[in-house]
């Protein structure tokens, strides 16, 4: 795994650790879960997004790839 520094301030870094406490996780497993979970989502939408707009314009497509 190849390290990321992340600059919080010091709210979030104070709530992030209690929550890593609570949890009995690092904060590091934390925010591991919270970015992949992120990014499933963002990938989730932006392919809906193109799908969408490839279900839009096909016929346009279709024309630009003969």
């Amino acid at each position: 795994m190849r390290p990321l520094t992340v600059h919080l301030d010091p709210a979030t870094h104070q709530a992030l650790s209690d929550l890593a406490d609570a949890q009995g996780r690092t904060p590091e497993q934390v925010v591991v879960e919270a970015v992949r979970r992120y990014l499933a989502t963002e990938e989730t939408a932006v392919r809906e997004t193109a799908e969408r707009l490839a279900g839009a314009h096909a016929d346009l497509l279709r024309r630009l790839g003969e």
